[in-house]
């Protein structure tokens, strides 16, 4: 069997679809309906647009058949790019964009299979021709979801920015005590009760993107684990940088293994930085202001500090590290050699610092570190002579810097 053969026979099945283009557009509209039905549960213009990208679509897929023409050559229709930007403004998941092309892939495949049969008795021309069929519109569907799925995405940043016009500015005015309105009717958010403050960032990254969408999904998800009110207040700061507050039933931090997963599933150079709970306004307020020293120290800090940090575990650090040179040089002082850059120096410095915070205890640090207790014993001699002086002397001061250094690393540690 000639690869032609296959060709021409895709070619025929296509040019048969081509005269029943608007029914299947009609019978994907209702595949829709039944496994996607908020998209079509929609006002008429978008349920119109709708209609007309799949119409496009399939259109554009059989003439791709029909011709001969390379799918990896083709730009989506314009009526599916709009419908993208439409959806990214009316906050529906890309996922369901995604997932409606594939509905859709599979629907005409499965059509183009039950023509084929009716137009090609010998069997193995058959399978040459579905085979040519699934490489084709496999090329197709992943050709034109990249430039819907990218439009969405460049629409979605574009929408929250626009929309965050307003809100933002009217944010920056509460935060500076300009007004005091506590309604929540220009903000969409309730400014009675308990907020918790965030701020979400994306690390520099050429390769990242469209950002503003990647930042609010993280804040949507960090609020699916917390004992919230109501939705988050998403607020871009800029491109890459957005301020969050969460709505809290009561008090709260978000649990260590929930953010973890967020952040699994987030890109690597997406980082967060926590304030405490605070009531009412001026705990908006306070929570924002914790949540900003936390981010100052993070962003001094660079590629160096840890992706979660809160104020809870920072805050006196965030205070001290306003000027990173001269946080450097008293961690330098005061640790002395201990304060070197390197794999050695580090097991001992996370040695030090547990045994510190288990209250001087080998056997507690020994059981916190999974290491035997004369395993502890011999780091921290090492350890007290690097100092050169016993940890006693000047605890306060050395269990401080060693935090500095676990949180910061490289920031303010001396290379070797």
């Amino acid at each position: 069997m000639a690869e032609a053969d296959a060709i021409q026979g895709v070619a025929r099945v296509a040019a048969a679809l081509a005269t029943r283009a608007t029914e299947l557009t009609g019978e994907l509209v209702q595949l829709y309906a039944r496994e996607l039905p908020h998209l079509v549960n929609d006002d008429e213009s978008v349920v119109s647009l709708l209609s007309a990208s799949v119409y496009q679509n399939v259109d554009t897929a059989l003439r791709i058949f029909q011709h001969g023409i390379d799918p990896h050559r083709v730009e989506a229709p314009v009526a599916a790019l709009e419908y993208a930007r439409r959806l990214a403004q009316r906050g529906t998941p890309v996922v369901d964009l995604i997932r409606a092309y594939y509905l859709g892939q599979t629907a005409l495949l499965d059509y183009s299979l039950q023509e084929a049969v009716k137009l090609e008795p010998d069997p193995m021309l058959l399978g040459g021709m579905m085979g040519h069929a699934l490489t084709g519109a496999f090329a197709f569907i992943d050709r034109v979801t990249q430039q819907v799925v990218s439009a969405y995405q460049e629409e979605r940043d574009r929408w929250l920015v626009n929309r965050s016009a307003v809100r933002a500015a009217r944010v920056r005015s509460l935060l500076a005590g300009e007004i005091t309105d506590t309604s929540e009717t220009s903000l969409g958010y309730r400014l009675r009760g308990t907020h918790l403050a965030m701020i979400v960032w994306q690390a520099p990254d050429p390769g990242a993107g469209h950002v503003l969408g990647g930042l609010e999904a993280v804040a949507n998800e960090l609020a699916a684990g917390l004992p919230s009110s109501g939705g988050p207040l998403f607020v871009p700061n800029d491109e890459v940088c957005a301020w969050v507050w969460f709505p809290l039933e009561t008090p709260a931090m978000p649990d260590e293994e929930h953010v973890r997963k967020v952040l699994g599933k987030a890109g690597s150079g997406i980082r967060l930085a926590f304030g405490d709970p605070g009531e009412g306004l001026d705990g908006f307020r306070a929570s924002h202001r914790q949540a900003q020293r936390v981010y100052n120290l993070a962003f001094a800090a660079g590629e160096h500090c840890d992706r979660v940090l809160t104020f809870r575990d920072v805050g006196a650090m965030a205070l001290m590290a306003g000027d990173m040179a001269a946080a450097r040089g008293w961690v330098a002082d005061t640790l002395g050699d201990l304060a070197t850059d390197d794999e050695q120096h580090a097991r001992l410095r996370d040695t030090l610092r547990v045994f510190l915070a288990t209250g001087g205890s080998y056997t507690a640090a020994a059981g916190r570190l999974t290491m035997h207790k004369n395993s502890v014993q011999y780091r921290v001699r090492k350890a007290e002579e690097m100092l050169g002086r016993p940890v006693s002397e000047n605890r306060l001061d050395v269990e401080l810097a060693l935090r500095l250094c676990h949180r910061l690393g490289g920031a303010v540690l001396a290379t070797p």
